[in-house]
């Protein structure tokens, strides 16, 4: 029988895999970016609008600096997650197994293996997910872990396109004294003119959807652009991770609706706080990078997933391990803009 725990075979497992493709990552960060060092060095576009200057026809040319990228670099933290194979796990009738059992052990290890590992693969992104949702609201991703020293990393937002908290009569809940869609104009001008990219796509946490679709305004500019082909599925989100709910004012509208079991003290916690907007587009231009993985197994090569497994003699316990050293990148960070719009 064929080694199936052989590094070769592990990663031949892997490749064959569904990729997790969380709703953030999948619409803002597609590109994918292997560091072969410890480190990741990540580039950030600036937004500098500048004019070409004016000399005199009779004088030399003015010498005008490349815009260039500022490359910055961080040492990701690391994913290690091992899991225990025992041997007589494989002895019993799997889950969705008829009854009796029709597969071998063999099967069922072979079986329980690509679980695993999908189980394995399927937390990474969640994990991405969260820092893609934080990088998008914040400008910033926060790592922390046992051994790791809580770091913030800074993708160098524009301080503006972060907007004070709505309050008073200026929260979307405030009927006839507030005006999302005038809010969105002007923090889209203000992505617009930090970036040179205009944020079309409005995400909404659950209540700020509930504000923003009961809201006057949004009805009665929804009734004068009736017949137009624009429209916003007023309904209720239905959908795991971001929902499309239609168009208004060439605004894409998407609600989302997502949870992770925090680590550190094992609540279900949201992934997109629900009473905020955030403003962006795909030209945000987002990178999902992976830093080196530190095994000599791994070849020291930089890739997004590397499973290995080896075996502990007595008591006889197999184990496997998934690493990953992931990072996400808002490559065109100032093309986002964020706000909460309902109160706590």
């Amino acid at each position: 029988m064929a080694d199936v725990f052989s590094t070769n075979v592990l990663m031949g497992v892997v490749q064959n895999l569904k990729t997790p493709n969380p709703w953030l990552l999948s619409r803002y960060f597609p590109m994918e970016f292997t560091d072969p060092s410890e480190e990741i060095h990540f580039d950030v576009i600036p937004g500098k609008r500048r004019v070409a200057p004016f000399v005199s026809p009779f004088v030399e040319g003015k010498i005008v600096e490349s815009l260039g990228q500022n490359v910055k670099t961080f040492k990701p933290a690391y994913i290690k997650d091992k899991r225990p194979f025992h041997a007589g796990r494989f002895l019993k009738r799997a889950v969705g197994e008829q009854i009796g059992g029709s597969l071998s052990p063999e099967q069922r290890l072979q079986l329980t293996l690509a679980t695993e590992m999908q189980d394995q693969i399927d937390m990474v992104g969640r994990r991405m997910e969260m820092m893609a949702s934080e990088a998008l609201r914040l400008g910033t991703v926060t790592v922390s872990g046992e051994g790791y020293p809580t770091t913030t990393v800074s993708f160098g937002r524009t301080a503006g396109n972060t907007i004070a908290s709505l309050s008073g009569g200026t929260l979307w809940s405030a009927a006839g004294t507030s005006f999302p869609l005038d809010n969105l104009q002007d923090w889209g001008t203000v992505g617009l003119q930090a970036s040179g990219a205009f944020p079309v796509d409005v995400i909404l946490g659950v209540d700020a959807w509930k504000a923003f679709r009961s809201h006057a305004t949004v009805k009665d500019r929804l009734l004068g652009v009736k017949n137009s082909g624009l429209d916003l599925n007023q309904g209720a989100i239905a959908v795991e991770g971001g929902q499309y709910m239609g168009t208004i004012d060439n605004f894409n509208v998407f609600v989302y609706g997502g949870w992770y079991v925090d680590p550190a003290t094992g609540t279900e916690t949201a992934l997109f706080p629900a009473k905020a907007a955030l403003m962006t587009s795909a030209l945000v231009e987002g990178v999902r990078a992976f830093g080196a993985i530190q095994d000599e197994k791994a070849g020291l090569q930089a890739t997004p997933y590397f499973a290995k497994s080896w075996t502990i003699e007595d008591p006889a316990v197999r184990y496997l391990m998934m690493q990953s050293a992931p990072l996400v990148v808002p490559t065109r960070v100032d093309a986002t803009v964020y706000c909460a719009v309902v109160t706590a």
